[in-house]
């Protein structure tokens, strides 16, 4: 009987994991990126819904304060439906987007479009600090 109960444990486990990766795959639901040696810290965040008219309903203006560790990284994602801009604090950021890779230092900006599919790293000996702004869906 002990059996029985693992096996059905696993097939629930089993299932609600195939319905995650079915939700991610269609697009209703988002997969963060992967990542390694990332430390978020949310700073400020503003409802859009109730402040713009329209089609800005469910989603979120969020700032962010975000520290990658030597060595750490964000897996290569995209931000299709998320805009967003990056202001760099301290540290150097190497960002690869379609193939071309870019060195950003303190004071530099980028910007996040639908177009953006890009991974982040810290390729450095000093941790990398930067603030991310970004309009998102919230789930």
């Amino acid at each position: 009987m002990n059996s029985r109960r693992t096996l059905k444990s696993a097939g629930l486990a089993l299932g609600f994991a195939l319905i995650a990766v079915s939700w991610s795959a269609r697009g209703e639901q988002p997969a963060a990126p992967a990542m390694k040696g990332v430390t978020i810290t949310p700073l400020a965040g503003v409802d859009l819904g109730p402040e713009i008219e329209g089609s800005m309903a469910g989603r979120q203006l969020r700032m962010r304060k975000i520290t990658i560790e030597p060595g750490g990284f964000f897996a290569l994602h995209s931000h299709k439906d998320r805009p967003g801009t990056v202001y760099v604090l301290e540290g150097r950021i190497t960002e690869t987007r379609n193939d071309v890779t870019k060195e950003y230092g303190p004071g530099e900006v980028w910007f996040e479009n639908k177009e953006t599919n890009h991974r982040v790293e810290n390729k450095g000996t000093a941790p990398a600090t930067f603030i991310a702004v970004d309009i998102f869906k919230q789930q």
